[in-house]
């Protein structure tokens, strides 16, 4: 069985995926992070982005993987914990781009569908619902205004030692959705079978307690 959470970025998608995973006892697939394991990968290779063939090869030898350890998700490039790296403002404001790049969705898609076939898995992204997994049993879209999700992200960065001023960080929310919103190739949108999510005032454990209502009510889905 496959639970989809789609939604922009700080939206409250990766939290809210796994309590929900750790609640009803499936594994979590962060599928953001692995784009963003990518993204630090290309930043420090600097791999041609423009040379498809070369970039295919180059994507095959890259080993990504995660792991829980201690209650955390912990996620690994060739062997070397980057869990940290992956959320700099550098990898943050790069992500979208090479996330754009068909070649790099086509690989992850593989890893993801071929890592979520060994059991039931909450898988959490943007296009999970739409693309990746389009059966779902059941996908949820979360949604929140602006600023709620610059003042997340501002917190996570300050875990991390960075400090970044709101305004800017409510600019590089805006100009992130428009490039999820409008690439070519699997775009951010909401599927049509989802169910929609605003988590501006909710905390995490209504967010999460919301989802498991309903899959815990199968009719909910069907007649809605």
């Amino acid at each position: 069985m496959i639970i989809a959470i789609d939604g922009p970025a700080a939206s409250g998608k990766s939290t809210t995926a796994k309590l929900v995973a750790e609640r009803s006892g499936f594994s979590y697939l962060d599928t953001g992070a692995m784009y963003r394991a990518v993204t630090y990968a290309v930043l420090q290779s600097r791999v041609d982005l423009a040379d498809e063939q070369g970039l295919a090869e180059w994507l095959a030898l890259q080993d990504i993987t995660q792991r829980w350890e201690k209650g955390t998700c912990r996620v690994y490039l060739n062997g070397t914990d980057i869990t940290a790296a992956i959320r700099s403002p550098e990898v943050t404001r790069r992500v979208s781009e090479v996330s754009a790049i068909p070649v790099v969705r086509q690989a992850m898609v593989r890893l993801q569908r071929t890592l979520a076939a060994q059991g039931d898995y909450v898988v959490e992204g943007r296009d999970i619902g739409t693309v990746v997994f389009p059966d779902a049993e059941w996908k949820f879209f979360l949604v929140a205004d602006d600023e709620t999700r610059a003042k997340r992200r501002q917190k996570d960065l300050e875990q991390l030692g960075i400090h970044q001023d709101i305004s800017e960080l409510v600019r590089e929310i805006q100009e992130r959705d428009r490039k999820d919103s409008s690439r070519a190739h699997s775009p951010l949108r909401k599927a049509a079978d989802a169910i929609e999510v605003d988590t501006s005032h909710l905390t995490i454990a209504e967010q999460v307690q919301f989802i498991l209502n309903q899959i815990k009510q199968p009719l909910t889905k069907e007649t809605s």
